[in-house]
């Protein structure tokens, strides 16, 4: 299987970022988290034999970070110059003309922001008592960030947005992501881990809830499962066994909304229940799979 052919429900966004790429433009994959940006770069750097080199976005992302450093003690020694500078993500892929990937993007401080705008308008970056370092044929950017995210992020500016093609990723329809599940998880019931998936999805629907779970939910939450029912000597489709794994892989995940009077916990609960049942006339030694 190659490398795109693993990114499940995809290939439109595939297609898209390979042709953007191949025209030399500079990408922003806009979604909120689980919808697989990263898989999805991966995927298509591994199918096209391209190095990229990841960068984590977060407000301590410093230009000096991005960019690199001169290292003081061989300063003292040798002085400033090519030999003792100490390459950042951005010097490195450059340099080896790789692919950039800047996570959650919008999390960056504004004056490193401004570093890449000049390096994708310029296509260089000058470095005070370095020099100038040219892009090698092949660097580009990709940025991906959350857009839904209000918590430690700024606005993207207008000058970013101009110098990048964005592609948007939504959340894949059921039957994918219950086909990411399979791939991912343990093997367990077909028609119990469709349920782990419909109550995932439910959480992006619920009044009560902000900001739902992403795929890994379903994910963890069906790798929790097989691993309590080991633990207890049950079926991983046991209504209790089902519940405690949705409580501990889901209430992390869900945001909710500040007006609500309910906890996680509880909000997780209601929608277990509309999915697999109360669970109220199940025997408490055997299984209630709510549908297997």
């Amino acid at each position: 299987m190659s490398g795109t052919e693993k990114v499940v429900g995809r290939a439109r966004e595939v297609e898209l970022l390979v042709a953007a790429l191949d025209c030399g433009a500079h990408v922003l994959l806009e979604g909120p988290p689980g919808t697989g940006k990263t898989t999805l770069l991966r995927a298509v750097a591994e199918e096209s034999k391209t190095s990229f080199v990841f960068v984590e976005g977060n407000a301590e992302l410093t230009p000096a970070r991005l960019v690199g450093h001169f290292d003081p003690a061989q300063v003292l020694e040798r002085g400033y110059g090519p030999a003792t500078f100490v390459d950042g993500p951005l010097a490195e892929a450059l340099r080896a003309g790789a692919l950039l990937y800047v996570e959650e993007a919008n999390r960056i401080p504004e004056e490193t922001l401004n570093v890449l705008v000049t390096v994708m308008s310029e296509g260089e970056l000058h470095v005070p008592r370095l020099g100038r370092i040219v892009a090698a044929d092949g660097f580009r950017l990709v940025a991906a960030m959350n857009p839904f995210d209000s918590v430690g992020t700024a606005r993207i500016a207008s000058a970013i947005y101009d110098r990048v093609c964005r592609i948007t990723m939504g959340y894949q329809d059921a039957a994918d992501e219950t086909a990411i599940v399979e791939l991912r998880a343990p093997k367990v019931p077909e028609g119990w881990r469709g349920k782990v998936v419909e109550l995932v999805r439910r959480t992006r629907d619920h009044p009560d809830i902000r900001i739902g779970s992403s795929v890994r939910g379903a994910i963890d939450m069906t790798k929790l499962a097989a691993a309590l029912a080991a633990r207890r000597d049950r079926s991983v489709t046991d209504y209790r066994v089902g519940l405690d794994a949705s409580l501990v892989a889901l209430s992390g995940r869900i945001r909710l909304r500040e007006a609500g009077t309910r906890d996680a916990e509880m909000v997780i609960t209601e929608l277990y229940q509309s999915v697999f049942g109360r669970g109220d006339s199940h025997d408490e030694d055997g299984d209630a799979s709510g549908g297997a």
